[in-house]
């Protein structure tokens, strides 16, 4: 146990120090966010002579994330640092079985390890925060500074090494599901992929030049554009799953249910992402299509007059071919481009250390 002097409660001006470190990415930030505001959350009437100070630092120490609490606690070694509480943010999800776990905590090592991934997809900095304050309040034996609701709301059981917290009942796994969906920023899919994005705006264009499309566009009918929409971002998920090897297969039975979470969680982001760059390109193609076709070439080919519904019919065909000729392009992207569009830090990270293995045994 690390021995400190400002946290003896017989001292005349007691000060506590917390050192946030955190993984690259989201929970960087959401270190900083919380550094911030901690000091006046954790403030109490009753020690009003208590001074909080903070800091943040960015280090990536958990590599497998099913390792235990004591080899993470060995390998962050909190009792070297000077700060009084160390809490450790990573947003790869740790699981008890299949109970996601949102934090571990020791209070013999004044320390506290905490899953970005568990809390969720929404809301997090005020679940984080939350839990970073329940996990301080238990390591200082003072209940007085857990936020309202928090012990109730993350259920905990007594392990080797301390107190293990877990994510709210109800939906647990779809709560640890959307937050790795989250930690991976599907969003960014779309400016990630250059060379899709370009090729697929390269497609539409050509597309539109073309008074074949039109008639199409004006004869398929809802229910058809429809199934040619769905069938266009399948087809460019599946090739992008394929072509750059972005499922995982389970090497032993034993993680054949973590592979099942990843593949899972792999299959949701890339959906939300290619969803984003289908209306990217819808939008991108409207204005091209309401720029370059005038009203009455448009009128002349389809035998009736038109207004602004046929232009928006037309550019949802147009999108659906456009996402087509974006999966072909993403054969032109390689491998590290795509899974840095597709995968947040760590993940990447644990992708290239579990693969590593297996290329070196080829």
């Amino acid at each position: 146990m690390k021995a400190n002097e400002h946290l003896q409660p017989d001292a005349a001006s007691e000060q506590v120090s917390v050192l946030l470190i955190a993984d690259p990415g989201e929970p960087a930030a959401l270190a900083e966010r919380i550094a911030e505001y901690l000091p006046g959350r954790l403030r109490s009437p009753d020690r009003l002579e208590r001074r909080w100070t903070t800091c943040v630092r960015q280090k990536p120490y958990l590599a497998d994330e099913q390792a235990n609490f004591a080899d993470v606690i060995d390998a962050v070694d909190p009792s070297s640092e000077e700060e009084d509480i160390v809490v450790y943010l990573t947003d790869l999800p740790r699981r008890e079985d299949t109970l996601p776990v949102v934090a571990d905590v020791s209070a013999d090592h004044l320390f506290a390890l905490i899953s970005v991934a568990g809390v969720g997809g929404v809301h997090i900095a005020h679940r984080v925060r939350s839990v970073t304050e329940l996990a301080i309040a238990r390591i200082l034996d003072e209940p007085e500074l857990t936020p309202p609701g928090a012990a109730r709301r993350f259920p905990c059981v007594q392990i080797e090494d301390g107190i293990r917290y877990f994510a709210p009942s109800g939906l647990r796994r779809l709560r640890l599901l959307s937050g790795m969906v989250r930690a991976n920023r599907p969003w960014r899919l779309v400016t990630g992929l250059s060379k899709v994005l370009v090729g697929a705006f390269a497609t539409g264009a050509i597309a539109l030049a073309t008074n074949t499309i039109w008639l199409f566009a004006d004869t398929m009918g809802p229910w058809r554009m429809s199934a040619a929409t769905i069938l266009s971002i399948v087809a460019m998920i599946l090739w992008l799953i394929l072509d750059h090897e972005l499922w995982e297969r389970p090497k032993s039975p034993a993680e054949r249910d973590r592979s099942v979470l990843y593949n899972t969680a792999t299959v949701v982001t890339l959906v939300i992402g290619v969803i984003v760059l289908h209306v990217a390109l819808f939008c991108l193609l409207l204005f091209t299509a309401c720029l370059t076709l005038p009203p009455e070439l448009l009128s002349r080919i389809l035998g009736h007059g038109v207004n602004f519904s046929d232009y928006l019919t037309l550019t949802w065909l147009l999108a659906s071919i456009a996402t087509i000729g974006g999966a072909l392009g993403s054969g032109l992207e390689d491998d590290a481009a795509v899974k840095e569009a597709a995968y947040g830090i760590r993940q990447r990270q644990r992708l290239e250390e579990t693969r590593q293995p297996s290329n070196e045994a080829g």
